[in-house]
């Protein structure tokens, strides 16, 4: 497939980005070479190939959540500049 002036602008309008015109004539032979090698690839077999989202096929190791009191209220609020029993206080910084 050859691409012309006419779909590298439109190409450009998918992309929504602007092309100058003298890009234009710089630009056809680069995305052309881009389409050949995609070509290239197509001619590849791939059918015992398993589709690759990730580079290695390491999965997480999910843990349950366990509620845990690590440390107390008042020890996690004892360097706090402003605290109620429970809270911390902190300055709004968002206005409506």
């Amino acid at each position: 497939m050859n691409l012309d002036s006419k779909t590298i602008y439109k190409i450009a309008d998918l992309a929504r980005i602007h092309i100058e015109e003298e890009d234009v004539e710089q630009l056809i032979p680069e995305m052309n070479k881009i389409l050949s090698f995609m070509e290239k690839l197509n001619e590849l077999d791939t059918t015992n190939v398993e589709p690759l989202v990730y580079m290695n096929d390491a999965t997480n190791v999910w843990r349950e959540d366990e509620i845990k009191q690590e440390i107390s209220t008042t020890d996690g609020l004892k360097n706090a500049a402003k605290h109620n029993e429970r809270f911390f206080m902190v300055p709004k910084i968002i206005e409506k």
